[in-house]
């Protein structure tokens, strides 16, 4: 069972749940993901859109691993080099491609320094969970 909910007493997020719960069935943790291809190319060296969009691709596909869809995200946590309010509409721009009409995932949006490797932009982890 999945519920999603945004209590009278926070503000009502756009784009993510502020609370989620779940019970029963099985919880799939996702590592961070960046974007790289499936070579292990990295796609969009200086454009944050291409990454943000090949980020959630991989998501989606680390997801299809265990026959989940990013409807059974219950939590993202995004890392963005050099954030600024920019980039949260391109994050926002591409998130909403991939979700459409699903209730979103609670989520948090972290400026970093750097990530793991030079030139990657932005690196999503998350949580689905689906039932049994």
């Amino acid at each position: 069972m999945r519920e999603s909910v945004n209590p009278p007493s926070l503000p009502t997020p756009a784009g993510y749940s502020q609370v989620v719960r779940v019970s029963g069935g099985i919880t799939i943790y996702i590592a961070g993901q960046v974007a790289w291809d499936e070579d292990g190319n990295l796609v969009g060296a200086t454009d944050f859109e291409a990454q943000t969009r090949q980020v959630f691709h991989n998501l989606a596909a680390a997801l299809a691993v265990f026959d989940a869809a990013l409807s059974d995200l219950v939590r993202i946590g995004i890392y963005v080099v050099d954030h600024d309010s920019s980039k949260l509409q391109t994050i926002r721009l591409v998130r909403d491609e991939f979700f459409g009409d699903i209730t979103p995932p609670a989520s948090t949006l972290l400026g970093v320094e750097g990530l793991a490797v030079p030139d990657l932009m932005i690196e999503v982890d998350a949580i689905a969970f689906v039932e049994d």
